[in-house]
Parts: structure tokens; sequence; C-alpha cells
């Protein structure tokens, strides 16, 4: 039964596990408390000096005309009044700057006030005795830091003393000092200090912590979130915002409605003045002429004549609003015109068109509260307001055609009427053209008196097209630093940057270090390990040493010779290395002794001729052995030799060297020695030279069953492991295995973790390392 051997390719290819890297961590576990100790204390200090951030959320519903449905489309006929708006064009009011740098003013935030503390400075928003103010922003002085005193009912700035609730001039400009009404927290102990910041600067400040976005696609309500360091000031911030911006659509729609208003009583007063002139007049004629009644053919005429002036009333009435709407399109700047009405207009398509260029032009007035005059959006407004105008223009004038057509015809019938008149005395003619004159004029003057009281009521509603759904609320902790997580990113941070060093250290061994090295490059398997030993004796096994860890080791590696089809009549075992000094004569004597402590009949033959140390191991002399058989001067029984360990166990040293020993072992007498040795033993374990310095190994092994390749830890260079698949293709070793060689444990306190895959418990009272 043999080990099945991986291809080399593969097992280059497979990436380390996790557990294996574990395992290599495990043995500097002190370097991983330290610095996890040391990470968690700075981790400790971070969160005492970095200021915490609260996160402040609102949300307001915005009345979108586009997207509210057509009951909130349903407008009077002076619907202007009440501005169009969308939710895109109110989230960049919102955030715009004019918006914010009412709030600083509003709530004075170009002077904040802080107190100092032991690891970092805190906003004193809730515990500042006083608010500092001015009248004019433009005279402030920026300071950085002004340390400040209250006492009573005066406030103390390097020694100045200056009273509260009064205006006075410092040398930072003139300053006003209140009581604050935010104080919640009293402190005598606290050192206070405010700042005088540039509002522009506050502005900026406010405008990159500030995210106004709109719920989702569908919906008109807009979330507004804001971070302060002080959850308090940041909810007086975003409550004064969108106060603020509340009253700024108030003013917008007020200024609307006072235009309107204004058209209306100019008409008014004109209406009025000629409905008087008019009554006087009948009043005049009815009483110079005696008129009392026109008779039945006059009422008659009246009434139809009435009829028509009724219509040619309103044609006037359309005709002069046309002028006025003609007026205003043509008007360069549309927003600083009055709007007219389209009262009386009885095309609906005309109506439309006056109506989205003037939306269009309120919102580009919005839009340009935030962007400039060369922005993409701007240009876009307004093209699309240049190419509504021709097309009012043209419409009007397809209207005032039509009109004037309906005017002449009107007229046409009111001069048959004329025709008819002649056959009405003349006194009565003259009365029905009174009276027909102040119908006209009463009818206009009861539509425009209407037309103002709907203006009015513009006036009187506060609705400003939003609703505050949530009110400004804070976090109940700080969003920004998280404690677990930058406690987390620590303990994360100490393991990196731990088993960085660990790798980078091991990285760098140029020699053998772990089992993992050693299948990394090579293909030959791994059938054993041993840990170093702290005996200096030769000999490991025994029977005292029957509790010993490496003691173990050997009689496992025994057992696992059976892999290697070691056994029957495959009994030779040629044990070799790369370089000298890796142990290959230590592991070749004490597996011998393993053997022999089975009963079996075990020959160690020292076949390394170049530097023989297994006679020294056993304190015997090196006299006739190897070297003095190959050459012919002594037989097979006079070199094999008795040793004191076990008498299962026989030794042939190597004799007196030879100048020429590769030639001694090409010779053909090492395979003739194997054979008589193989009739009279039941294992022949064989120590020869390294195969990095000579090629003793090479010549030996195809005659042996079994070659065991020795790698010492922390010794043997990763070079002549990363050769030895190359080498076995032009100089094969027969069966070979290697075996892991003098494994260290890594260990701290009373537990070792080797460098192999074995894991060891040391006893330190009895010097033993047992399994």
């Amino acid at each position: 039964m043999k080990l099945i051997r991986k291809p080399v390719e593969e097992e280059k290819d497979k990436e380390p596990s996790i557990g294996n890297f574990i395992f290599k961590l495990l043995p500097y576990w002190p370097l991983f408390l330290i610095l996890f100790i040391v990470a968690t204390a700075c981790a400790w200090v971070y969160l005492q000096i970095t200021t915490p951030v609260y996160d402040i959320t609102a949300r307001v519903l915005i009345r979108d005309d586009k997207k509210n449905g057509d009951d909130a489309k349903t407008l009077s006929s002076l619907d202007i009044v009440s501005p169009k708006r969308s939710v895109d064009n109110e989230i960049e009011v919102i955030q715009s700057k004019d918006l914010i740098n009412h709030v600083v003013n509003d709530l004075k935030l170009y002077a904040p006030v802080f107190s100092e503390g032991r690891y970092r400075d805190s906003l004193a928003y809730t515990s500042s005795p006083i608010v500092v103010s001015t009248n004019d922003i433009r005279t402030l002085i920026p300071a950085k830091k002004v340390y400040f005193k209250v006492t009573g009912e005066a406030v103390y700035i390097n020694k100045a003393r200056y009273p509260l609730n009064m205006l006075v001039s410092t040398p930072y400009g003139n300053l006003k000092f209140v009581k604050n009404p935010h104080q919640t927290e009293m402190s005598s102990d606290k050192v206070f200090y405010f700042s005088l910041l540039n509002p522009k600067k506050v502005v900026a400040a406010i405008s990159s912590k500030l995210k106004v976005s709109s719920a989702n696609k569908l919906a008109t309500v807009i979330d507004i979130d804001y971070k302060d360091e002080s959850p308090l000031r940041g909810e007086d911030i975003v409550n004064d915002l969108i106060n603020s911006y509340k009253l700024s659509i108030a003013e917008e729609k007020n200024v609307l409605a006072s235009n309107t208003e204004k058209f209306l009583n100019e008409r008014l007063t004109t209406v009025e003045n000629n409905l008087l002139a008019t009554e006087h007049k009948q009043q005049s004629y009815q009483s110079n002429r005696g008129a009392i009644d026109i008779g039945t053919q006059g009422k008659l005429y009246l009434e139809n004549v009435s009829t028509n002036d009724q219509k040619l009333s309103q044609i006037n009435m359309q005709l002069s609003v046309l002028d006025q709407i003609e007026s205003y399109v043509k008007s360069k700047n549309l927003s600083n015109g009055i709007v007219p009405s389209t009262a009386g207009v009885d095309d609906p398509g005309l109506t439309q068109m006056v109506k989205n260029i003037y939306e269009l032009q309120i919102e580009l007035e919005s839009l340009k509260k935030t962007t400039g005059e060369n922005n993409p959006l701007v240009i876009s407004y307004n093209d699309r307001i240049e190419k509504i105008r021709p097309q009012i223009l043209e419409n009007l004038q397809n209207q005032r055609s039509s009109l004037l057509a309906s005017k002449n015809n009107l007229s046409s019938t009111n001069r048959g009427y004329s025709s008819q008149l002649q056959t009405i005395p003349e006194t009565q003619k003259t009365l029905v053209d009174i009276n027909r004159e102040l119908s006209i004029e009463s009818n206009v003057y009861t539509y425009l008196l209407q037309k103002k009281e709907e203006t009015a009521l513009s006036f009187i509603s506060n609705e400003d097209g939003s609703t505050i759904v949530e009110k400004a609320n804070s976090s109940d902790n700080p969003v920004s630093p998280k404690r677990k997580i930058i406690y987390i990113a620590s303990t994360l941070i100490s393991l990196i940057i731990g088993g960085a060093f660990v790798s980078g250290k091991e990285s760098l061994q140029s020699n053998i270090m772990y089992q993992s090295d050693i299948e990394n490059l090579t293909q030959l398997p791994i059938i054993g390990e041993i840990s170093s030993s702290e005996s200096k004796e030769p000999v490991v096994i025994g029977h005292n040493s029957q509790r010993t860890l490496i003691a173990e080791q050997f009689r496992r590696l025994r057992t696992t010779l059976s892999y290697l089809d070691i056994g029957g009549i495959k009994k030779r075992i040629l044990i070799t290395s790369a370089i000298s000094g890796e142990g290959k004569s230590f592991v070749a004597l004490n597996l011998a002794v393993s053997l022999a402590l089975t009963g079996k009949r075990i020959v160690l033959i020292d076949f390394d001729l170049n530097n023989p140390s297994l006679h020294q191991k056993l304190k015997m002399e090196k006299d006739v052995g190897v070297t003095e058989f190959l050459e012919g001067k002594a037989s097979i029984n006079s070199i094999i030799r008795d040793t004191q360990i076990s008498k299962n166990l026989f030794f042939i040293s190597a004799g007196n060297l030879s100048e020429t020993p590769s030639e001694l072992i090409t010779n053909g007498k090492p395979e003739e020695l194997l054979i008589e040795l193989d009739n009279l033993f039941d294992f022949v374990v064989i120590d020869v030279a390294p195969v990095g310095p000579v090629s003793d190994a090479y010549i030996l092994s195809p005659i042996c069953d079994a070659t065991l390749y020795i790698i010492r830890h922390a010794y043997t260079p990763k070079i002549f492991v990363q050769r030895i698949d190359k080498n076995n293709e032009l100089n094969k070793l027969n069966n070979a295995a290697i075996i892991f060689n003098d494994v260290s444990s890594r260990s701290f306190a009373h537990y070792g973790y080797g460098y192999g895959y074995g894991y060891v418990y040391e006893n330190k009272k009895d010097k033993k390392r047992l399994t």
C-alpha cells in the first residue's frame, strides 16, 4: 500500500486554508493582546476628542400642481394669485443660500458659544448663560475665541464690563448680550468663549450638512435631513428653515395678489367715474325735459338695444383684456409687470398659455435664487418662455380679429334699431340712450367688484401650499462617531496589523517553517513529524521513554513505514537530506532503535563516506566498516558489530574514509552487501550523505525499497525543497517520502503550538512533552 501523491501543480495552486493561517497566528497571542489594548485605547481617545453628531429630520408636504390631480387645478378666473409649484423646484428653494442666511441671522449662528472641556470643546447651545448678537453683521470682526464671564447683569470680556440687553461697542464690533432662552444646564465652573464667524462660511457649513430630497417619485413629501453637534440647535435650525420657507411663499403670494388688486382698483375707479357721470346725466335730462316713461315701443327698443350693448360691452372688455395681455407678454421682464386678468376671455387655450408663461417665469425666478444665469436649467426655462410668447401673440391677433368681426355685426344691428328710433319722440329716444349706457357701466362695475372681493380673500388666507408633516426631530444617539463601529474597527485593525506583521515576518523566512511550506514546494508526501528534543542524548526512544512525545512520534513513523510497502521482503530503508546538519543520522539511529524494540533484527549502516557520525552517537570506534568491504579488504561478518542499546540492533560503521568514496559506491559491491544483509536481518537502515554536496544517495536509492528525505524546521532552505521534484526527474529517489524534523514548539506559558500540524502540552514539572 502506497501513499497517494498529488500533482505538484495542484499543491502549488491550493490556497492556504483559514485554519492554517489562524494556526500560524496562535503563538503570537501576546502580540495580538498588546495590539488590541493599544487599538482599544486609541479608539477611546478618538471618541473623547471627536465631537458627536446627531441626525435631525423633518417632513414637509408640498402642493405640487403637476401631481395633485384635477381637483387641485380647479381655479377661479384670477387663480394666478396662487403660485404654481413643483417638488423639484421647492427642494432647490428650501436649500437655497438665501433661506439658510435668514436662518443664520435669525438664530445668531454667526456667534456660537462654546465651553472648554478636558479633551475637546463643546457647543454650549443649552449651557451658555448668554446669546451674542449684532445689529449689523457687516461690522463684526471675526474672532476665534473670545472668553467671557457673566456676573449678575453684566458680561466681562478682558476685564471690560458690558451690560446685558443693550447694544454695546466692543473691540469685535457692535454686540448685544442677552440671556440664553435655551439654557437648560446650569454650571458655574465651566469656562465659556464665543466665536465670531463670517456668515457666508456659516451658510456654506450648514448647506454642506443639509440634505433635502423627495420621499419618492410619486409623493409630494419632502424629507429634510440635517446633522449637528447639538440636537436642540439642529431642531431649531430645521424648524426655522421650514418657517422661513413658508414665509417666503406667503410673501410671494401676497405680491401677486397685490398686483392683481392694483389692476382691479384702477379699473374700478375708471368705471365708477363713468357710472356716476351717466347717472348724473340721466337725472339732469329727466329733470330738464320732464321725461318720465319711454312708452311700450321705447321699452321694446331699449330691451333689444340693451342686449346688444351688453354684448358689445363684453367684447370691448375682452378687447381691453387682450390689449393688456399683449402688453404683458411683450414686456421683457414678465415678473416685474402686473399680471393681467384673463376674465371674460372665452378661449381656454389663450388662458392656459398665459398661465403657462407666468408659471414658467415664477419657476425661473425661484431657480435664479440658487443658480446662475448661465445654468443650463435657466437657459432651458428662457427658451420655453420664448417659444410660448409668439404663440400667445398669434392667438391674441386671432381673438382680436374675431371680436372685431362680432363687434361690427352688433354695431350693424344697432344701426337697424337706430333707424326705428326715428319713429320715437326725441325726448324718449335720448332717454333710451342714457339708460343703455347706464346699464352697461353698472354691469361692468358689478363684475369688477366681484373680482376685487375674490382677490381680497387671498390676502386673508394664509395657505402657502405646504404642510408640515413632521416637525424637526433629533436622534436619541449620535450618528457619528458610532461607538460600536469604532471599537469593532479598532479590533479589526489590530488583527490586520498583527496578521500583516506575522505574515510579513514569516514570508521573509528563506528556510522551511511549516509543513504547508513543504506541501506547496514539492509533491513528495510527508509521512512523519519529529519534534525538537530537549535531551542531549542521541537516542530518544527506549524502554524508559514511553511517555515522551518524540518517542511516540518515532513509533508513529515506524507504523507509517507500512504505507511505503516496507516489510517482508522489502526491508531496505535509505535516509538522506539536502544538506548537512538536518538530522538524518539522528533520525536513522532512532528509527532503527524503534524497529529493534519490536523484536526485529535491525542493522544500521553508516553509508556517509564523507562525514560519518553514527559511531560517535553510538559511542563506538570507527574501526573497519563499509569502506573496507567495498574495497574488498573485509568480509561482511567482520564489519557487523553489536550495540549496547539493544540486542536486536547491529551496526556497520563507515570505516576508514577513502579519497574516492563515490567510485567505491559505484563498483557494484553495495548491492552485494545489501543482498547478504537481507538474509541476516529483518530491516536494513542506511544513513547516506546529503544529496546536495554529493550524489551517493542517488546511486544507492535505486537498490533500496524506500527513501526517507529529512527536512529540518527553520534550517533547510526552501530552494532545496523546491528543487526536489526537478532533481527527481533526472535522478529519481526510489519510493521517496519526507520527514519533517526538529519541529520547534512556539509556546507561551504552559501551552505550545508547533510549526507542523501537531498541538502539544508541556508539563514543566517533569520536563516531558506528552501527546
